[in-house]
């Protein structure tokens, strides 16, 4: 079943990867840390936030900022929330700055794997606000997206996974549904395609460190981004 479940995440990534034959490559660095609270046995709260770097990291390019509201019933949730990014760049000596404002809903499925792997489906329809700047007009405009992920424990047979290394696989595809002609003109918008190692210290710590495939569509180019990710995640509160 692991094995099953390996090859279908792969597939995503590989898919996703062998398509993209990019005008532009850059490397980066990303942080992000994924918090969950649970309040009781439906409600809780998350928060996750993001910094991202510039090509060679350069400079600070991205600061994202995301919470939310979540109801919990058998293995999955929704969730309304809202998010800012603040996108930073450079155009010769000339700096620029892009504000975006968000609300999103969302459904999540948490599956067990065998003894104890874990697969996440994520479905995001996000309402996006993009600020004004010197040279471009503030647009509205609504994405789709589509994540998977798989968390296989390396050797751990516990049937409930608290402690060990494990391998995290995922992908996510994002796709515009409102205004494409105002963000890049394209149904496609990106795709991160992700394979890491990550270490369990808990069950509410996961520190994790991996390579992430980002490509993404522009109006007349694409570019794949070299991404090194860090992620720690935690977990407390009540759920029953």
């Amino acid at each position: 079943m692991k094995f099953r479940i390996l090859l279908y995440i792969v597939f995503f990534q590989l898919a996703a990867i062998g398509v993209a034959h990019a005008q532009t490559n850059e490397l980066s660095g990303w942080a992000a840390w994924f918090h969950t609270q649970r309040f009781n046995k439906h409600w809780g709260a998350s928060f996750d936030g993001h910094l991202r770097s510039a090509h060679h990291a350069d400079y600070l390019k991205t600061v994202l900022l995301r919470p939310s509201i979540n109801y919990y019933f058998d293995n999955k949730n929704v969730a309304l929330g809202y998010a800012y990014i603040g996108a930073s760049g450079r155009s010769g000596d000339v700096k620029t700055f892009r504000p975006e404002n968000r609300a999103f809903e969302q459904l999540t499925i948490v599956q067990p794997i065998g003894v104890n792997a874990q697969l996440t489906n994520r479905f995001r329809l996000e309402q996006r606000f993009l600020g004004e700047t010197a040279t471009q007009q503030s647009v509205f405009s609504q994405r789709f997206r589509y994540f998977i992920r798989a968390l296989i424990p390396i050797n751990s047979n516990e049937k409930t996974f608290t402690h060990g290394t494990y391998l995290a696989l995922a992908n996510e595809l994002f796709v515009n549904v409102q205004n494409k002609e105002k963000v890049n003109n394209h149904f496609f918008d990106q795709n991160r395609a992700f394979i890491g190692i990550g270490h369990r210290f808990s069950k509410n710590v996961d520190i994790e460190t991996g390579y992430l495939n980002h490509y993404t569509q522009q109006a007349k180019a694409y570019t794949i981004n070299n991404v090194i990710q860090v992620t720690l995640f935690t977990r407390f509160g009540n759920s029953k």
